[in-house]
C-alpha cells in the first residue's frame, strides 16, 4: 500500500504559438551547443525542420540532422540514429515530430550514455541514470512524450509494441508551438487526439494510489491515481472534448489545433506519472501484428475498455461525460458513465477511428493470442482499476472484433 505520491515533468515548458523561434535561445541558455535533430523524411520536405533548425543555429549551436525517422520505430531504426548520433557526438538530442521521433530520440540518448542495445532497456526504470539532454519539439497533439518518461518501440521479432519506461526520459526542453501541427493531416490529428483523449481518461479512472499494486522490491514511474493527477488530466479530457473534431474537421483553426497541443501535453503529464492501463496493454500486440498507429488502436479500443472499467469507476466516468460535454446533471451515476462511453463512440465516429479491429486487417484467429501477450504486460494492467483475467481480456478483444 502507497501513501505518497509524486509529480515529475520535463525540466522546462514553453508553450504557444510562435514557441517555436525560442528554441535556440533556451537551448543556448541550457549550456547545449551540439544538437542532433531526430526527424523524418516529410517534415524535412514540408519545411517544419528549418523552424527547429534555423533558431538553434542563429544562437550559435553546431546542428546535425538525422532525418530517418519512421513511425512506430523499430529496433533497427534506433541503431541507425545511435550510428549518426555517434558520429556527431551531440550534446542533445532533439525530437522533431509525433511520438515516434521524438521517442526515437529518447532512446538514442539513452543509448549514447549508457551504451548496450535497445533491448536491454525495456521496461520499467531499467534506465541506470542520466542521459544526454534531450528536446521535444511536437509536430502532432497526441502523445504528451515531450513531457512524459516514457518511449514506445515496435519489437519486430515479438510482433509486438514495447516500452521503456524511466523518469530520465524526461526532456529536458519541450517546446510545445501549436503552429507546427497546422499542416498535420486529417488522419495523423485524428489518431494523435484520440491517443491524447486516452491518456488522460486511463489517468483519471486509474487504481487509487494508495492501493497501487507495487510488489515489494519493484520500482516504477507509474503510481495510481492521485489529486495532481486528477486536476491535470480533467482538463485534459475538458479540451479534447471541445477542440478534437474542431481540430480534425477544420484544420487551419488555431483555436482548436491550440487546445488540442495543450491537452496532449496536459495528458502526458497526467498519464506519465499516474499510468496508462487495460487499452494500452491490449493495443501493443495489435499495434505490433498489423502496424496501426498508436492512437488508432487505443481509440478504436478506448470505448470497449471503458464499458469493463464502468463497475469499478463509476462516479469518476460520470466526471468524464460532464466534462466531455454531456448533459448528465441530474441523472443516476449509472446512467452518467455509461454517457461517457457513448461520448468516446460518437467522437471516434466523428473523427474516423474505426469501430471494429476486423477493419484493422485484425483475424479472428489472431485474438487469444493478442489476450495472452496483453495479460503479460503486467506493469500497466496493475494500474487499470479492474485487474483483468487473460478470458477476460479476450472477450473484450472479441467484442471489438
Amino acid at each position: 500500500m502507497r501513501s505518497t505520491w509524486t509529480f515529475h515533468s520535463a525540466g522546462e515548458i514553453v508553450f504557444g504559438p510562435g514557441s517555436a523561434g525560442q528554441l535556440g535561445d533556451r537551448a543556448a541558455r541550457a549550456g547545449l551547443r551540439r544538437v542532433l535533430i531526430v526527424t523524418d523524411p516529410p517534415l524535412a520536405a514540408a519545411g517544419i525542420l528549418e523552424q527547429a533548425r534555423l533558431p538553434l543555429e542563429a544562437a550559435g549551436l553546431a546542428v546535425e540532422v538525422f532525418d530517418d525517422g519512421e513511425p512506430e520505430p523499430n529496433f533497427a531504426a534506433v541503431d541507425r540514429c545511435v550510428l549518426a548520433a555517434r558520429r556527431f557526438r551531440p550534446d542533445a538530442l532533439l525530437g522533431l515530430g509525433g511520438g515516434s521521433n521524438m521517442d526515437l530520440a529518447k532512446i538514442t540518448a539513452v543509448v549514447l550514455a549508457h551504451g548496450g542495445a535497445p533491448r536491454d532497456y525495456v521496461g520499467d526504470d531499467r534506465i541506470r541514470g542520466p542521459v544526454a539532454s534531450i528536446i521535444c519539439v511536437p509536430t502532432t497533439a497526441g502523445t504528451g512524450s515531450e513531457v512524459s518518461a516514457s518511449c514506445v518501440l515496435t519489437d519486430e521479432e515479438a510482433h509486438l509494441k514495447v516500452g521503456i519506461l524511466s523518469n530520465y526520459l524526461r526532456p529536458r526542453l519541450a517546446i510545445v508551438d501549436p503552429l507546427l501541427t497546422m499542416g498535420c493531416p486529417k488522419r495523423v490529428t485524428a489518431d494523435a487526439g484520440i491517443d491524447a483523449l486516452t491518456h488522460a481518461i486511463e489517468a483519471y479512472t486509474a487504481v487509487d494510489n494508495e492501493f497501487f499494486p507495487l510488489p515489494p522490491g519493484e520500482r516504477t514511474v507509474y503510481q495510481g491515481k492521485h489529486p495532481l493527477g486528477d486536476c491535470i488530466a480533467e482538463k485534459a479530457i475538458a479540451l479534447a472534448g471541445e477542440h478534437l473534431v474542431r481540430a480534425v474537421e477544420e484544420p487551419d483553426n488555431l483555436t482548436a489545433r491550440t487546445g488540442m497541443a495543450l491537452a496532449a501535453t496536459l495528458g502526458g503529464l497526467a498519464f506519465s506519472n499516474v499510468g496508462v492501463a487495460l487499452v494500452h496493454a491490449m493495443e501493443y500486440p495489435i499495434g505490433g501484428a498489423v502496424h496501426c498507429s498508436h492512437g488508432q488502436g487505443n481509440g478504436l479500443l478506448l470505448p470497449y475498455v471503458m464499458r469493463f472499467n464502468l463497475p469499478a469507476r463509476k462516479a469518476a466516468f460520470a466526471r468524464v461525460a460532464k466534462l466531455l460535454g454531456r448533459q448528465v446533471q441530474g441523472v443516476e451515476v449509472e446512467v452518467a458513465a455509461e454517457e461517457a462511453v457513448t461520448a468516446v463512440e460518437q467522437t471516434r465516429e466523428r473523427i474516423g477511428i474505426p469501430r471494429r479491429l476486423r477493419e484493422l486487417g485484425v483475424t479472428e484467429e489472431q485474438l487469444p493470442g493478442f489476450a495472452d501477450k496483453a495479460f503479460a504486460v503486467k506493469r500497466i494492467l496493475r494500474v487499470n482499476p479492474r485487474m483483468p483475467s487473460r478470458d477476460e481480456i479476450l472477450e473484450i478483444y472479441r467484442a471489438a472484433w
